[in-house]
């Protein structure tokens, strides 16, 4: 019985169905950033554009939403345009799972939702931009995101390109040593930060070809133990990074105005990336697209790997 047979209130799209069956290789996309992360018309060109790089790289696409109460595994070009246009669509964690689909309601997934719902339907890779993770101040506010406990439980690999910058990323990196999720960097030293190709935090260990990515994951299952997740830790290029020092002067800018304003809890993040995309007059929005586009490759990659070493293991 597949994850998505024993997980009925799914509705895969019959391309993801079909390919899952088949064993050939499906990367899970999540649908926050189209609904809430990009302006539009623009998002619906990149939820399109992110979707033929899968396919290019001989991989299925499965972007993930909540509609009508119903998690979709894989959208059809309908529910693209509905996930892209319609402006009600809230934001779903796992936590907000159940009562979405109990209360019927709509909503665009975000990492710990994405990851909860691709592994139920029996996908093993997810890409994303950035995860969450531990916000600065912690100690005073404890603020910390779901992703990290998700993940904590969950059997999928995720491509990143580290957390989010506006974070307090070396605490993070403590609470993903602590929650055991292991992280690899792919074909870098140094964990990525998000719109920089690097935090300057190591990473304990590397990875230089997706065929060590899935030799990986097959160790993991041939272990056992907890059913945790695998990250890989994918630094966007230097080319296409946000100017260090731009970074640094506006985030700084950002947390002082957040303060001043007193942005606290679930505001901050998009309060932060909003100001980060103004006063970098959209140079912040295009490094995280460059970093989404390059973990988008870089999963689908890992996905073919995987499916062929699962499909040699059968016969």
């Amino acid at each position: 019985m597949t994850s998505s047979e024993s997980a009925p209130f799914l509705r895969l799209s019959d391309e993801v169905r079909d390919a899952l069956e088949r064993r050939a290789p499906v990367v899970a996309l999540e649908s926050t950033i189209i609904a809430h992360g990009l302006p539009r018309p623009r998002n619906l060109q990149v939820a399109g554009e992110l979707e033929g790089l899968v396919r290019e790289a001989g991989a299925v696409p499965a972007t993930i939403a909540v509609l009508d109460g119903v998690p979709r595994i894989g959208l059809g070009k309908a529910e693209l345009e509905r996930v892209a246009g319609d402006t009600s669509l809230r934001k779903l964690g796992f936590r907000d799972l159940a009562p979405a689909v109990a209360a019927g309601a709509s909503g665009a997934t975000t990492v710990s939702g994405t990851a909860f719902l691709a592994a139920r339907a029996g996908i093993r890779i997810f890409a994303t931009g950035g995860l969450g993770g531990v916000h600065r101040g912690w100690t005073q506010t404890h603020d910390e995101s779901n992703d990290l406990a998700l993940l904590a439980r969950t059997r999928i690999t995720v491509v990143c390109a580290g957390v989010k910058s506006i974070l307090d990323v070396p605490a993070t990196l403590e609470r993903l040593e602590t929650l055991g999720v292991a992280v690899l960097g792919h074909r870098t030293t140094r964990f990525p930060g998000f719109y920089l190709a690097s935090s300057g935090c190591p990473v304990d260990w590397t990875v230089q070809e997706p065929a060590e990515v899935a030799a990986a994951m097959r160790a993991q299952d041939a272990l056992g133990g907890p059913e945790s997740a695998l990250i890989v830790a994918n630094p966007v290029a230097e080319s296409e990074q946000l100017d260090p020092d731009l970074h640094d002067r506006v985030l700084a800018e950002a947390l002082a105005a957040a303060d001043r304003e007193g942005v606290t809890g679930q505001a901050t993040t998009p309060f932060l990336l909003a100001h980060l995309t103004e006063h970098t007059g959209g140079a912040s929005l295009e490094a995280n697209l460059a970093a989404v586009r390059g973990n988008v490759r870089l999963a689908a990659r890992i996905a073919g790997a995987w499916a062929d070493g699962e499909r040699a293991a059968r016969g």
